[in-house]
């Protein structure tokens, strides 16, 4: 197969199954409050759909709602819900999804779901005019906060202390807000390329014939990535949604569809390395990262980049850093 291929193989060549939280690593809790946008419900969930196209088993998602009864959205159409709020567990990822009326349906018991999941480190995040929900729930102190621009002046009245931003979407730690709509698919991108690398995220965007935008605060373009050839980018995009279950290179050269030795030679004269090199530099950047910015331990980083030999790991990790993993976890 020819680098102009129009098409891009995938580990699954048709729609990937509908994945379950027990079989994905990670799960999205997406509430559904009445009248909620339909779009940004899709552009919320269809970048992780096309994410499990390209390696193993990444993303599930549950839609719930407040007493778990469907909901109607916006343009009247009703959706179907797998549980309801109070079900989500304590360390949740859980994505608050509204728009007209956001305080209609909003019970107290909601919001104290909320900072149930705030107060045992969950992952909280909110699209629309959900910043108003989550703000009186008070799980945003500290956060900065995007929402729709419609709701921005009103939103500042009421939580003059809290930081809006005019950013379309604003991606921390523990806390992720947008303005919804087709917006919603470069927040999800961004957050791609934070657990799983550019390459991934770019080759999702490409996938839903989506060009991303440059205009916010961060940067979601790697000038690494800029001009390579598709073969190089599809080697990639596998290699970083595979960091924790390292697959042979071969048989990344079947998922891309050239010999190991065209592969190996595209590389080499893109990237100055072969694709194995580059490989396991992926994955020990991406234990570096776990070591110096959580407390994370040595073996766990080691296994959660694909080491299942911690001498082996401590070796190639200290020939490309310089240091011991151990040294990196103590300063971090």
């Amino acid at each position: 197969m020819s680098d102009t291929a129009d098409t891009w193989p995938y580990p699954r060549p048709d729609s990937p199954p509908l994945l379950t939280p027990e079989e994905a690593e990670h799960t999205l809790d997406v509430w559904l409050l009445p009248k909620f946008s339909m779009l940004s419900l899709f552009c919320l969930l269809e970048p992780l759909r096309v994410a499990n196209r390209f390696g193993r088993d990444l993303f599930a998602w549950r839609l719930l709602s407040a007493d778990g009864e469907g909901v109607v959205a916006s343009n009247g159409v009703r959706i179907d819900v797998d549980d309801e709020l109070s079900a989500v567990a304590d360390d949740a990822q859980l994505m608050v999804v509204s728009s007209y009326e956001a305080e209609a349906m909003v019970r107290l018991q909601d919001h104290a779901v909320l900072r149930r999941v705030a107060a045992h480190g969950g992952w909280l995040g909110g699209l629309d005019t959900a910043p108003f929900i989550m703000a009186r729930a008070g799980v945003l102190e500290g956060h900065r906060v995007a929402m729709h621009w419609e709701s921005v002046p009103a939103f500042r009245r009421e939580f003059p202390h809290l930081k809006v931003s005019q950013a379309r979407f604003e991606l921390g730690a523990s806390r992720m807000t947008g303005a919804g709509g087709s917006a919603s698919i470069d927040m999800m991108l961004m957050w791609l390329e934070r657990v799983y690398g550019p390459a991934l995220a770019n080759a999702v965007g490409r996938q839903l014939v989506h060009q991303r935008s440059n205009d916010d605060p961060v940067s979601s373009q790697d000038e690494r990535y800029v001009h390579l050839p598709r073969s190089v980018l599809r080697a990639l995009a596998v290699m970083e949604a595979n960091l924790a279950q390292a697959l042979p290179i071969p048989e990344i050269c079947r998922l891309v569809g050239q010999s190991q030795r065209q592969l190996t030679r595209c590389f080499m004269a893109h990237l100055g390395e072969t694709p194995k090199q580059c490989y396991l530099g992926m994955r020990l950047d991406q234990a570096q990262r776990l070591l110096a910015d959580s407390r994370c331990r040595v073996t766990e980083a080691a296994l959660a980049t694909g080491f299942t030999h911690l001498a082996h790991f401590s070796r190639t990790y200290r020939s490309r850093f310089g240091e011991a993993p151990s040294v990196t976890a103590e300063r971090g």
